[in-house]
């Protein structure tokens, strides 16, 4: 993890098909406490990956439960589909800059 530490943002990438996204936030973030916890005073973010298997039905449903649930910005992305990949850049961009 030395790699990150040098990072401004830190991005986590969490698949759409996970069971419990904000299970597995919270799994990254307890990694990155017993690694260095002065990590989490680093400005983060979500990208949740494979969107394209979700239909829009689906993706709203989850994008309800994650309103209520996350405690930071996210973005559903498919580098498959090419879907989100432009926003999720332009977030980080302005994220670095602000």
């Amino acid at each position: 993890m030395r790699h990150i530490e040098r990072n401004s943002i830190l991005l986590f990438l969490i698949p759409a098909d996970a069971k419990n996204i904000r299970e597995q936030y919270d799994i990254l973030l307890d990694e990155l406490k017993r690694y260095n916890p002065e990590m989490l005073d680093k400005e983060r973010m979500i990208a949740i990956s494979k969107s394209d298997m979700l239909d829009d039905e689906l993706q709203a449903e989850l994008k309800q439960e994650l309103d209520k649930t996350l405690p930071i910005d996210y973005m559903f992305i498919s580098s498959v589909a090419q879907k989100g990949i432009t926003q999720l850049k332009d977030k980080l961009w302005k994220m670095l800059n602000d």
